[in-house]
């Protein structure tokens, strides 16, 4: 009995093993046959396209073109001269902003040294008057009331060393007087005040000061007033030097005496007319 029952269960799990393996073998053939269908397919839609292409033919119509490949751009290495010529542009670049860069450095040191030699301009404008009334003090002591009187002598004398000292102190900041008397107008030193008949001096000469001029450094402070003569020969022809006219710092204009002595002669036309009339005192 055990015998029978053990080679029962062993032809029944043969009979299993069998009836797995068909079932393999059928579920493998359903899944290649879709492949096969399509791959049947394809002849016929090939064959489909044939016919559609001699159909386009035969009516005349153009073949559709294939579509092309879009090109790719190769990205090609720059020249040899064209790195040349891009050094070139830097360059170029690099020396316009040096130079701008030195001349920003150059207009700077100017700017800043001009700001401290001229930074007391207008106090200085404001402090030449009292050497001025200094000079007036002085001018109007006379010898004889010097020796008629010591401690008026001393206080005189206390008066010209102060403005000694004033004049040296104007000097160390670039401070100095204009030499005007003798010289040659000049519109750039001088103002005309007055104008003085004197046949016997060329016309165009400073003659008379009526205030003292100053410059500081080689720049105009305060023009000196000054009187002109006219109506003598012209400057050039008395024989006057030409070192002994111009301005001790600033250049002097060539024809600035030929364009007083025109002033001049106009004014000399009017006041024969009777139109006009040339003032004879300040």
């Amino acid at each position: 009995l055990v015998l029978e029952k053990e080679t029962k269960m062993t032809i029944e799990e043969d009979q299993k093993d069998v009836n797995q393996d068909d079932e393999q073998s059928a579920a493998e053939k359903s899944l290649g046959e879709p492949e096969e269908a399509i791959e049947e397919s394809k002849p016929a839609d090939d064959a489909v396209d044939d016919k559609e292409a001699a159909a386009a033919n035969d009516e005349g119509l153009p073949e559709p073109e294939p579509e092309s490949e879009p090109e790719t751009v190769d990205n090609q290495p720059p020249t040899y001269e064209e790195l040349q010529s891009e050094v070139a542009a830097l360059k170029d670049q690099l020396l316009r902003a040096l130079a701008e860069a030195e001349n920003i450095r150059r207009r700077t040191e100017r700017e800043k040294h001009d700001m401290s030699k001229y930074a007391i301009t207008n106090f200085a404008r404001q402090i030449v008057s009292v050497a001025d009334n200094l000079m007036r003090a002085i001018d109007s002591v006379s010898e004889e009331a010097r020796t008629a009187n010591d401690e008026f002598n001393n206080l005189y004398v206390g008066i010209e060393m102060t403005g000694r000292e004033l004049t040296t102190s104007f000097e160390q900041f670039g401070i100095k007087e204009i030499d005007a008397t003798g010289k040659k107008f000049d519109h750039n030193l001088h103002q005309a005040m007055f104008e003085i008949d004197d046949p016997s001096q060329p016309a165009g000469l400073v003659v008379q000061e009526v205030q003292r001029g100053y410059t500081i450094y080689d720049r105009l402070l305060r023009p000196a007033m000054v009187g002109v003569s006219k109506g003598g020969p012209k400057l050039e022809s008395n024989g006057v030097e030409k070192e002994s006219v111009e301005p001790p710092v600033e250049k002097a204009a060539s024809n600035t005496s030929a364009a007083y002595e025109k002033q001049s002669e106009a004014a000399d036309q009017e006041a024969e007319s009777g139109d006009g009339q040339v003032d004879k005192k300040l």
